[in-house]
């Protein structure tokens, strides 16, 4: 390239990178695991808020308008999404979920539908990572090379955490795996590890804490003798406290499903997310 064109087309020297929008924090993380220095990743939704009612603002739409690339969970997660995208429609988009085997929620009244908390399971997140690499070498193919190493390396961390934490979970005795929690987030995750769950609603954006959701798990925590409930940390903790108090389980705290922290916070990477969750749980029971 000579000295003259550089001087005649100065921009060129600061060309957009490859950008890519996600519609929250935890595909963002993936995402960026997969790109590397090749792209820059946003999330749509900030740290710590709730994804399924989320209503997007003329901002996210001014945010997005020059990306290269939207990735979206679907499964029913963003309920928002075709409004969101419908002022989008010179952009692709691509569900990193093709493939999932998708989990029916029971109850409520997104009854039948898919569990949209895919990510939950690292058998899933497998897919998702497989499913952005080819994303990012169909639309951005000049780093193809990069994309297929880092998805290989980021898919061995994951395999590596998988193993650790199964190790801890199988050290609960197998009658005494039951996962109580305030949304029925996850379902992924109890079915890869062997466990039964119970759930105050079945998903965020249904009716939270009514009094028939609290008795109904009452009445569960009581007769199976399970000795500890959990909340997440994007809804309240009260109703989870609440089954706590009226049946002597211990409340184990929050547990991480829907959003990173920021940075500096607890759950910074999706990593990060699986292993504090799940260690929550080992501590729960008093392992």
């Amino acid at each position: 390239m000579s000295y003259l064109y550089l001087i005649l087309f100065p921009s060129y020297l600061y060309a957009k990178k490859f950008t890519v929008i996600t519609t929250f924090t935890i595909l963002q993380d993936i995402a960026q695991n997969i790109a590397g220095n090749t792209a820059d990743v946003y999330s749509i939704i900030k740290p710590g808020a709730e994804i399924h009612d989320y209503q997007p603002t003329p901002k996210d739409i001014l945010k997005a308008y020059d990306a290269d690339l939207i990735l979206w969970n679907g499964l029913g997660l963003e309920t928002w999404f075709q409004r969101f995208f419908v002022n989008l429609p010179h952009i692709p988009a691509v569900v990193v979920t093709n493939g999932v085997q998708p989990i029916p929620i029971s109850g409520g009244i997104y009854h039948n539908n898919p569990n949209p908390h895919a990510w939950m399971s690292i058998k899933n997140a497998l897919i998702y990572i497989e499913n952005i690499k080819n994303a990012f070498i169909k639309y951005n193919p000049i780093n193809q090379d990069i994309y297929i190493n880092n998805a290989k390396i980021y898919s061995t961390k994951i395999r590596a955490v998988d193993k650790i934490m199964r190790n801890k979970l199988m050290k609960i005795p197998k009658q005494k795996r039951w996962l109580v929690t305030s949304e029925g987030a996850f379902s992924y995750l109890a079915k890869d590890y062997d466990f039964q769950e119970s759930y105050l609603w079945p998903i965020n954006a249904d009716e939270q804490g009514t009094p028939q959701q609290v008795r109904k798990v009452i009445e569960i925590v009581k007769k199976y003798n399970i000795p500890v409930v959990f909340s997440e940390s994007t809804i309240s903790d009260k109703p989870a406290k609440q089954v706590s108090k009226e049946t002597g389980a211990s409340y184990g705290g929050v547990l991480y499903v829907d959003s990173l922290s920021i940075p500096t916070g607890i759950v910074p990477t999706y990593i990060a997310l699986i292993k504090t969750t799940i260690n929550t749980i080992v501590k729960g029971f008093n392992l």
